[in-house]
């Protein structure tokens, strides 16, 4: 049991709990509320007919006890215990019966009709913070995603959208109502009957709320170590589920169960103390509201006695209090259910506090003036680092003329890749500056810099769909044509023969169908489809065979005849026709020129070739 000792077995952890504790803060609640109006505020008119319809139904509900009051006392006086069914009838206050069940129906009506009108006022505005969240997400960095958890980040977003449902629900059409009701009812019984009975009410009401609101707030450390423990089980299912491949290779089932089954277990625990502290709280709860009701009726019964109180007075008192403390009975759940939808909104709008690594300045210059004639690439001076005691780069100046391929080869970790991440602005350099003609790419708009520049990456990640939909990414909206003859020129047309549905055949998961080369000429036709100014070949043939490569890089080297291209390669032999090759090493330029000058210099690209061809 060693293994399962702590709850919180890290000090990393036991500070994001911490941290997420504070989102329970009354504080941060009323930002959270406040973070929401917005999206409402377009729908006042339907929320303004909602909430008089849920006024009306409340005024019809708390009706009903002074009918059943009157329609009591009527029966009390009129009663004959005739057989007669005609005297019978004359003495039933038939109006006030229909009345009474008139008003029950309406209420129903009224709060049927309030979902109805407010439903598109919720849901719209689910659909556009989700939306929003989305749009976010993606307008951070490629370090945030590198940094996430895709477990945890989508359960949040997912709790977070289904919560603000269930927050309109729980704070508008329960907690709300509820309180409206308690206020009506009390001040009617200060009218009708006076203090004492609308002191008891409200005391016991008051009473009621505060113990469930402190209970309800102390449960909460329960439930977030929950969310966190699930979280946690969620990511590291989905993480080991992804890396199925993996976990067989080297045979870990075993140890994966044992990290799931160890967060599964810190999540059993919180859930035991939560349902405890719930039991506390439900015995606490019902002792108030029973001390509360005994208190009234016995009150009422003494009035009743002495003459002060009708029958029906008793039965109106009965009635309000079962017709009050139904709905209080449930603000256990309701506090509770409302703290934790605002806990998982507000983690959910957390994630719109994340920054924005890379932004455009307010007024961008257009690339759209770079003809493809005119876009050549100048390095000058850049100096990089993803964490200021880890420089990559350091003093990197080259130029990449209009048309020209320029190779950047050196040994793995020398920061050939991160060259291209600089360019399509993943990431902003250090020092120095990036220009695409006369333009410094950190002054131009994100979109154009992005639409401008193709790449085909080492690792290709395809969409869970059709083969058609993932080479369609690269231009939507394509003519037949166009696709067909990216296709041809990927070396894709064979495959796609094969395939017995074609191109509508799901590639699954990340395209963990395809093979390494197969996904690889997905990613070169998508590229090909996009027709970008400039190219960007991240090792793009580095998951094939022999001959396929060959037929492939004689369909790069035409498409690339006509575009500015960066090449970064490992196997030398692709690059051998490069204007001009860098040899990237320990973050600094060590050699450029040709591939005959560098084989003269008796370098270190020298030394690279001589090993491959060994």
């Amino acid at each position: 049991m060693r293994y399962y000792s702590q709850t919180l077995d890290n000090k990393e952890e036991i500070n994001k709990i911490e941290s997420t504790l504070t989102l329970g803060s009354i504080q941060n609640d009323v930002i959270t509320l406040k973070r929401l109006l917005p999206y409402l505020h377009k729908y006042w008119l339907r929320i303004s007919i909602a909430i008089v319809l849920l006024i009306a139904a409340k005024l019809a509900s708390i009706s009903v006890p002074i009918l059943l009051k009157k329609v009591i006392d009527t029966l009390n006086a009129g009663t004959t215990y005739s057989q007669n069914i005609e005297s019978v009838m004359l003495t039933i206050p038939l109006g006030l019966l229909i009345a009474y069940g008139s008003l029950r129906l309406l209420s129903i009506v009224f709060q049927e009709l309030r979902n109805a009108i407010f439903a598109k006022a919720g849901q719209e505005s689910t659909r556009e913070i989700a939306l929003s969240i989305f749009q976010h997400m993606h307008s951070l960095s490629l370090r945030f995603h590198l940094d996430r958890q895709t477990g945890g980040l989508s359960n949040d977003i997912a709790r977070g959208t289904q919560s603000i449902a269930s927050l309109y629900r729980w704070l508008l059409f329960s907690l709300v109502p509820t309180f409206f009701e308690v206020f009506v009812v009390c001040g009617y019984l200060f009218y009708k009957f006076g203090f004492v009975f609308a002191i008891i009410t409200l005391t016991t009401i008051l009473t009621y709320s505060v113990f469930t609101y402190f209970i309800t707030q102390w449960r909460t450390k329960f439930r977030l170590r929950m969310i966190a423990a699930d979280s946690a089980a969620n990511t590291t299912a989905i993480d080991s589920l992804l890396n199925y491949e993996t976990v067989k290779y080297f045979t870990n089932e075993g140890h994966e169960q044992k990290r799931y089954d160890k967060n599964i277990y810190k999540w059993q625990q919180e859930s035991i103390k939560s349902e405890l502290s719930l039991s506390l709280l439900n015995t606490g709860q019902g002792l108030i509201i029973g001390v509360g009701t005994t208190l009234l009726l016995i009150l009422a019964a003494i009035k009743v006695s002495s003459g002060e109180f009708t029958i029906g007075d008793w039965a109106m008192v009965s009635a309000f209090m079962l017709q009050l403390f139904v709905p209080l009975s449930f603000l256990g759940t309701l506090f509770r259910e409302i703290k934790r939808a605002l806990i998982d909104i507000g983690k959910m709008f957390n994630l719109l506090n994340e920054q924005q690594e890379i932004k455009e300045v307010a007024t961008p210059k257009s690339l759209k003036a770079v003809p493809k004639e005119q876009t050549n690439i100048h390095f000058a001076n850049v100096a990089f680092a993803y964490n200021s005691d880890r420089p990559i780069l350091n003093d990197i100046s080259f130029s990449i003329p209009a048309g020209h391929k320029v190779a950047i080869v050196g040994p793995s970790g020398a920061g050939k890749s991160t060259l291209t991440r600089l360019l399509f602005r993943f990431y902003d350099v250090t020092t120095g500056s990036i220009n695409i003609g006369d333009v410094d790419i950190k002054q131009a708009s994100l979109h154009e810099l992005r639409s401008k520049i193709g790449v085909v990456p080492q690792d290709t990640v395809l969409f869970n769909d059709t083969l058609r939909y993932n080479i369609e990414y690269g231009c939507i909206g394509s003519d037949e044509q166009a696709i067909q003859t990216a296709i041809e020129m990927a070396n894709l047309d064979k495959l796609v023969e094969q395939l017995p549905q074609g191109l509508d055949t799901v590639v699954g998961e990340r395209g963990l169908k395809l093979s390494g080369g197969e996904k690889q000429r997905v990613a070169i036709a998508r590229t090909l489809l996009k027709n970008p100014d400039i190219l960007i070949l991240d090792e793009a043939t580095s998951s094939l065979d022999s001959k396929t490569e060959k037929d492939i890089q004689a369909a790069l080297n035409q498409i690339a005849e006509n575009r500015t291209t960066l090449v970064i390669a490992h196997r030398l032999s692709t690059v051998i026709d490069a204007d001009n090759i860098i040899v990237l090493d320990k973050g600094i330029i060590a050699e450029q020129g040709s591939h005959h000058e560098l084989l003269k210099k008796q370098g270190i690209y020298a030394t690279l070739w001589l090993n491959q061809q060994e």
